[in-house]
């Protein structure tokens, strides 16, 4: 799409260039600007000045789905596919190849920044490993620096601080700044915008950074040790309100907030596993998404100098750790909720506007394809799952092994939350094998004893992690029944995508190591 745009001059300047643009022909230029191609006629010198700064965007997204890959946001495109293709679905006995004539795939469901005119890619490794964490992957996309894992904007002997991204936006050019996270405030992804620490544990010391940083607006997960290790400090948030901050607890409080309030802290009222935002999965209605932070945070930084906003998809990381595929699915669509908040913004500032969406790292292993589903996937069986892992854990489970539940008992909760039957009708996808039932028995006997992940064996290990092992059966199995599965509970070197729109998109395009995504974004916005 080409647009012919004709770009004049203050009036004074106009009059008295007059004869020499009556002499010669205008200079013509070529911007990109959101995603147009627009042909500028320079008329003045002045003129020239706006096109260089037309160039430059001045409201700045950078989404970052912790430990989202290919693997975390192909799968919801997926899910979103399967959903909506039920009768294809339904005529899949996995190779009966007969039965499928009349059944057409129409595909997956493109997430929005899939659909960005932008897609690159980013390698991931650190300074000590190429399954990298994310304190250190954070650190090379905040900075352009490599350091060891679980490092915060540090170099490898702790001692040399680096300057974020936002740090000098902030300083520089007077640019308002924004940090949300669905998990904790202090967490290691959300501190490499603004801390400096040689351990991503010291929260503490990072929340007191926080404070220090004079960042406008923080919203979304608690704080993590508020008062210390020692429980002996002062409060974060008596620190915070101290330094001029309006720190908020209750969503009421939160929507009542405005850019009048100058500096912010907004900590959701509906804290859930180590007091991080509760799972998407979980949200009940009425209550703050992601979303919801990114666009009360556009009303606290929208100004006419410039902000920068990060926003982190967390729960992301969270839910593949504990293998729980039904949960990275819905939380990185709420993921994708929030870019759409940024993609409406950039629609009424589509000349000033840059949103890039990528990961710090890929957790889990995840990938879409399992050895008991052969070529075929049914990713609409996790529609079934209406709790997440760490809800069933707090909800169900403890109350299991408190109560001595039997088994039978325990296997209902398990056919409404997460749809899986033992005594489910042949043909039933969701109905149990006698394998599965053994696999979740040997699971809930393991829980009724006094049983220690830390010391479990090989074994059990690969089977549970360090998780609850019969939650985490559940949803290994439901996985499976689905179609994917997970190699791991932890990170892995996979690479992760980039994906740009709006001004300076075009930079992100190609192959490149994740310190290049802070170098393409300093160089676009001319900070030292």
């Amino acid at each position: 799409m080409k647009a012919k745009k004709i770009i004049s001059g203050m009036l004074g300047l106009a009059m008295t260039m007059s004869m020499v643009a009556c002499s010669s022909a205008p200079a013509q230029d070529t911007v990109v600007n959101a995603g147009v191609e627009t042909e500028v006629v320079v008329e003045t010198a002045a003129d020239t000045a706006l096109v260089n700064e037309m160039e430059k965007p001045k409201y700045v997204f950078l989404f970052i789905g912790d430990g989202m890959s290919y693997p975390q946001f192909q799968a919801a495109s997926d899910y979103l596919g399967a959903i909506a293709d039920d009768d294809y679905e339904k005529a899949l006995p996995s190779t009966d190849y007969e039965t499928r004539e009349g059944a057409v795939l129409d595909g997956p469901v493109k997430l929005n920044f899939m659909d960005f005119e932008v897609a690159g890619s980013a390698v991931t490794y650190d300074s000590c490993s190429f399954a990298p964490d994310s304190a250190s992957t954070a650190t090379s996309i905040a900075t352009g620096e490599k350091t060891y894992s679980g490092m915060i904007n540090v170099d490898i002997t702790g001692a040399t601080p680096y300057e974020t991204i936002a740090e000098k936006l902030h300083e520089q050019k007077g640019w308002k700044v924004g940090v949300i996270s669905s998990v904790n405030l202090n967490h290691a992804t959300p501190a490499a915008f603004y801390a400096h620490q040689a351990s991503r544990n010291d929260y503490y010391e990072i929340g007191v950074e926080l404070v220090e940083s004079g960042f406008e607006y923080f919203a979304g997960g608690g704080l993590k040790k508020i008062t210390g290790a020692d429980e002996n400090q002062t409060s974060l948030y008596d620190l915070a309100e101290n330094a001029g901050y309006k720190v908020t607890y209750t969503q009421a409080d939160a929507e009542a907030v405005t850019s009048a309030d100058g500096k912010v802290i907004l900590i959701d009222e509906h804290l859930a596993d180590s007091d991080s935002m509760d799972y998407e999965m979980d949200r009940v209605e009425g209550e703050w998404a992601l979303s919801d932070y990114v666009a009360k945070g556009i009303e606290v930084l929208d100004n006419e100098t410039g902000f920068f906003m990060m926003c982190e998809g967390g729960k992301i990381d969270w839910a593949c750790h504990a293998n729980d595929a039904g949960a990275t699915v819905t939380d990185t669509l709420a993921l994708a909720d929030a870019v759409q908040v940024a993609v409406d913004f950039a629609k009424e500032h589509p000349q000033e506007t840059l949103i890039l969406v990528t990961g710090d790292h890929e957790t889990g292993g995840l990938t879409i394809g399992f050895a008991g589903t052969d070529y075929d996937t049914y990713l609409d069986t996790l529609e079934n799952q209406t709790i997440s892992y760490a809800q069933f854990d707090e909800q169900y489970v403890e109350k299991y092994k408190e109560n001595q539940t039997s088994f039978e008992d325990a296997m209902k909760d398990v056919e409404t939350l997460f749809g899986l039957k033992m005594n489910g009708e042949e043909g039933d996808r969701l109905a149990l094998t006698e394998y599965e039932i053994e696999r979740l028995r040997t699971a809930y006997e393991l829980i009724l004893t006094d049983y220690d992940a830390d010391n479990f064996t090989q074994e059990q290990y690969v089977l549970y992690g360090t998780y609850n092992p019969f939650s985490v059966t559940v949803t290994h199995i439901l996985n499976n029944k689905s179609g994917v599965d997970f190699t791991s509970y932890s990170h892995t070197g996979l690479p992760v995508a980039v994906f740009a729109d709006g001004v300076g998109a075009e930079d992100f395009g190609g192959y490149y190591d994740n310190t290049d995504i802070y170098n393409k974004l300093a160089a676009i916005l001319e900070v030292k």
